[in-house]
């Protein structure tokens, strides 16, 4: 299954007004691009963006020419310093495993992030890949040995992600030590559109579409850890800095993508990140 580029930001452009037609005083959306050979943050509103100059997560105004979606490459909404994700956070996905106490958290290298409408990469020697549609938390401020409360006051905002997984190096029965490559490879860590501040997070309808029929379907309200707890969790152990990502954990159970699949992660408003899925050069 195939999507068209005009496809993909005419489907942005409506989710950004609805965004906007939900909470007009409080919801904004940011976005990362690509014009030409620069590369800017920006505020979307409908189907135009309106560069900013400054600093994302402090002081910045707005700057430069208002560019339309079609004229630009949206990138990953924020280079991040660090990627952290939650396994096991919603009963749905628990199966029959005891709940953690604490959030479970790891890594994933920088080097999976991948752009809205980039492709996810199956590698090689990988035989079973699976999505996992999760909301996003994007740092804004710094946090060490933060509460609950202090942590809720350093989140910016959230996006859309998804935490691919490779189940045979993850669970198989000659399962990979750690899980450096069955979480981490490149392409494994697709986030975007945008990121979205002002919302209520705390209860948002994710959504996971695999060429076009709904696979995942939750509220965020259903996660056993909610995001101030897991950021303050984190940041008891890892100092958390503006732009560190924590993906909070998938609903429900997942299943395989194939090359030729259209994977959609599908937020409230947030919006909808959606990617391709090809072989690896030379995969047979």
């Amino acid at each position: 299954m195939r999507t068209t580029r005009r496809e993909l930001l005419g489907a942005l452009a409506a989710s950004s007004a609805m965004t906007a037609a939900q909470s007009p005083s409080k919801a904004t959306r940011y976005v990362r691009f690509r014009h030409r050979n620069a590369i800017a943050h920006g505020i979307l509103e409908g189907d135009t963006i309106q560069p900013i100059a400054g600093y994302i997560f402090g002081k910045h105004q707005p700057a430069g020419v208002v560019r339309k979606l079609s004229e630009v490459k949206l990138l990953a909404p924020v280079a991040p310093p660090k990627i952290f994700a939650v396994g096991l956070n919603y009963r749905s996905h628990l199966g029959n495993r005891t709940p953690p106490v604490n959030a479970e958290i790891f890594y994933k290298p920088i080097t999976s992030l991948q752009d809205p409408d980039g492709p996810i990469v199956i590698p090689k020697n990988a035989t079973d890949v699976h999505y996992e549609g999760e909301l996003v938390v994007v740092m804004g401020k710094r946090l060490e040995n933060g509460s609950v409360e202090e942590a809720r006051g350093a989140i910016f905002g959230v996006s859309c992600g998804n935490d691919v997984s490779e189940r045979d190096w993850q669970n198989g029965p000659k399962k990979d030590l750690q899980w450096w490559r069955a979480k981490g490879a490149d392409t494994f860590a697709p986030l975007g559109p945008v990121i979205a501040t002002g919302l209520d997070y705390g209860k948002l309808l994710l959504q996971t579409r695999l060429n076009g029929k709904v696979v995942q379907k939750q509220l965020t309200s259903d996660l056993l850890f909610d995001c101030p707890t897991i950021v303050s969790w984190i940041s008891q152990h890892v100092t958390l800095t503006p732009g560190d990502l924590i993906y909070t954990g998938t609903p429900g159970s997942t299943s395989r993508m194939n090359p030729g699949d259209v994977v959609e992660i599908d937020i409230e408003g947030i919006g909808v990140l959606r990617n391709s899925v090809v072989a690896a050069s030379g995969a047979s």
